[in-house]
């Protein structure tokens, strides 16, 4: 192989100074393949006199193995060689993890257009043809190894900056789910007061059924000793109480009081002492309008047991009313919980009813709303609709949070669903203090919140943004003192975007 010497050199003399190279490559290594031990010797001088480390291999074999016993920064391949030509050992070099990505020049007398093109096929990167010109070489390796450091260098920022967004998509998917829990804790304690009530109604009812039940025998007796008129009177009074007893809860203390003075006047009217006491017990038992035939039974003195009877028995029914709609209501809180933390594992959508799902974000802050709270409701019919159901109440309950939150839990919340040709939008108003006009824009970005310090995260509204937009929805805020307005809008259809949970 003839190199071309510089105009100020002696023929087939490498330079006495190295060419200009790139400082941060000093220990650069170069694995130089050639059969012709005179052209590789001269590489080698050349290279090594530019401050490259370089290695020499006389045939294909020894340079795949130096290759994948130490795999070089570059390698200068010749092509016509025997045994393996330098294309069969580019090929295998390109087959190899570790000899993959290492830059192959070749440098060949070969000339000819098709072998310059078959070099680039099978992995070169680019091809020097004898007799070839020193500086041209150098500048030419130079260029590829500064082209293979820059392309490491970016391969490592660009791990570097995958691993970070990793980081920041774990960090983030962690304080998600910390502000979940946050607003998980926040509902279970208003959940278990909510439960106390209900408890302590069953367990007062309970005690009630069993006093009742301890007094079982004397009132059996007392029973038996009944004449057919006190029997009919008895079944009367117990029928119309039973009867009476779920009109007789509408009405308010105020009512209650005009009846019971009205059954006064009507007793005393019969010349009864304990008329007072009478209608009282005849309020009790659902009897507020009792007719003059049974006012003039209960006159007889021995009515008076009869009538207790059947307070006693009026009340065990009202007990176990009141036992039967305190569980129901437990239960309703407890389902509305189990909704709200449900994760269904598949991750897959299911038929959703929405106005289904804002009743039991409603029921988990009951505790709160009651405080003084005014709920409107102005609900139309809708299809169910294909969602994450539990990602939906998460939604609706942030959104009402924010809103009772906004109006110090005192005013009306309004709760608007209504339905287009192609999408439903659900309208969640309060009538606090609003929403700051600089804030607005930003109020669904991260870490962007109104509450004061140690109030809130500042990720609710970012997660809800989050949620609507993974059902292919949107969501808007218009917002000024004394009303403030968030719409939902979701597609019929349900389309949803991302595989991603919250």
């Amino acid at each position: 192989m003839n190199a071309s010497p510089s105009p100020n050199q002696p023929p087939n003399q490498p330079p006495n100074q190295p060419l200009n190279q790139v400082s941060s490559q000093p220990q650069t290594s170069i694995l130089v393949v050639d059969d012709t031990s005179d052209s590789l010797r001269l590489l080698v001088t050349i290279l090594s006199e530019q401050g490259y480390k370089v290695r020499a291999a006389p045939n294909g074999r020894l340079a795949l193995s130096a290759a994948q016993a130490l795999p070089p920064d570059l390698i200068l391949l010749d092509i016509n060689m025997p045994e393996m030509d330098g294309y069969e050992v580019c090929r295998q070099f390109k087959a190899s993890p570790q000899t993959c990505q290492i830059p192959v020049i070749f440098i060949s007398a070969w000339s000819d257009v098709f072998d310059k093109v078959k070099a680039f096929s099978v992995g070169g990167v680019d091809y020097i043809t004898k007799p070839f010109q020193v500086e041209e070489t150098i500048a030419r390796i130079q260029t590829h190894l500064m082209l293979c450091s820059l392309q490491k260098t970016l391969n490592q920022k660009n791990e570097t900056l995958s691993q970070t967004l990793s980081q920041l998509q774990r960090t983030q998917s962690q304080l998600i789910q910390a502000e979940k829990m946050a607003a998980l804790g926040q509902l279970v304690a208003n959940v278990a007061h909510e439960i106390n009530t209900p408890l302590g109604a069953v367990r007062s009812s309970a005690e009630i059924v069993s006093q009742f039940l301890t007094q079982l025998e004397p009132l059996i007796r007392l029973l038996h000793g009944l004449t057919p008129e006190q029997q009919q009177l008895f079944f009367t009074l117990l029928q119309r109480s039973i009867e009476s007893m779920p009109q007789l809860a509408q009405f308010s203390s105020r009512e209650k009081r005009q009846f019971k003075r009205s059954l006064i006047q009507a007793l005393e009217a019969r010349s009864l002492t304990d008329a007072d006491m009478m209608a009282d017990t005849l309020v009790d038992i659902g009897l507020f309008d009792a007719d003059d035939k049974i006012l003039d039974q209960l006159s007889a003195p021995e009515s008076r047991q009869l009538l207790e009877l059947v307070y006693q028995l009026a009340s065990l029914h009202k007990s176990t009313r009141t036992m039967i709609s305190a569980t129901d209501r437990a239960a309703r809180i407890v389902m509305a919980l189990k909704r709200y933390v449900y994760h269904e594992a598949s991750g897959s959508k299911s038929e959703t009813d929405v106005i289904e799902g804002i009743e039991t974000a409603l029921t988990l802050h009951f505790n709160q709303l009651r405080r003084g709270v005014e709920v409107l409701r102005q609900y139309s019919e809708l299809p169910p609709i294909l969602a994450y159901p539990d990602e939906l109440i998460q939604l609706w309950s942030n959104l009402i949070s924010n809103a009772l939150h906004g109006m110090d839990y005192k005013g009306r919340l309004t709760i608007r669903v209504a339905q287009t040709a192609e999408q439903m939008q659900v309208d969640i108003q309060d009538s606090g203090k609003g929403i700051p006009a600089a804030l607005q824009a930003q109020i669904f970005e991260p870490f962007v919140t109104t509450k004061s310090k140690g109030e809130g995260s500042g990720l609710g509204l970012s997660i809800v943004k989050k949620i609507v937009e993974r059902h292919a929805g949107s969501i808007q805020v218009i917002s000024q003192p004394g009303q403030t307005v968030f719409s939902v809008l979701l597609p019929l259809a349900g389309a949803v975007t991302s595989p991603e949970r919250f």
